[in-house]
């Protein structure tokens, strides 16, 4: 359902002629509010406070709006999704207390528009779980090293500072890791799915 919600700025009355245009006014129509669906269906996600989510919604087209005055955007889609997102991300620094939620689902806050498709959000976590699967099936220390330098980013030496051996030792935990990972993907086929 669409609110009647006021587009001045503040302390501006909102039949202001300087506030609001006939030509605005038409494109916010045409192109912002029939993408509220989709707009609500990103803050449910996106935010846990579902009370909220209409206030935010308020607000976001309060920006678009006040931005398109200045100049209308020629991306209508992708323009309201950033403002979305960047309206979280400030809620949610002005908050200061993030939720473990909030952080975990920060890589979905990108422009809503160019998400991936549902198809490739599961193929994608298929891949992982063939991945974790992979890994659960390689020696522990070569898992150990692969993990600490491949998946954490740690040099050869911090591997074997954190493994307590030889640097050497560290280097060929490693690259047998990384070869093991290699032979047990490629030996498996990609259908992850099923139960070993």
């Amino acid at each position: 359902m669409i609110e009647k919600f006021d587009t001045g700025s503040k302390g501006a009355p909102a039949g202001d002629p300087a506030v609001s245009t006939p030509e605005v006014d038409a494109w916010f129509g045409r192109a912002v509010l029939p993408l509220e669906a989709a707009l609500m269906e990103f803050l449910q996600h996106n935010w846990r406070n579902k009370s909220e989510l209409k206030d935010f919604r308020q607000d976001i087209y309060i920006r678009v709006y006040e931005a398109a005055l200045k100049q209308i955007p020629e991306r209508p889609r992708q323009f309201l999704f950033a403002t979305a997102r960047n309206l979280l991300i400030d809620r949610m620094r002005h908050e200061q207390v993030v939720p473990i939620e909030a952080v975990a689902d920060l890589g979905a806050l990108e422009i809503a528009g160019d998400a991936p498709s549902s198809d490739r959000v599961l193929m994608a976590r298929d891949e992982l779980r063939r991945v974790q699967a992979a890994l659960d099936r390689i020696p522990p220390r070569c898992r150990e090293a692969l993990l600490f330098g491949r998946i954490e980013g740690l040099s050869r030496k911090e591997i074997a500072a954190r493994m307590g051996i030889a640097e050497s030792a560290a280097a060929q935990y490693l690259s047998r890791g990384i070869r093991a990972l290699v032979n047990v993907l490629c030996s498996e086929p990609p259908t992850v799915g099923r139960k070993p």
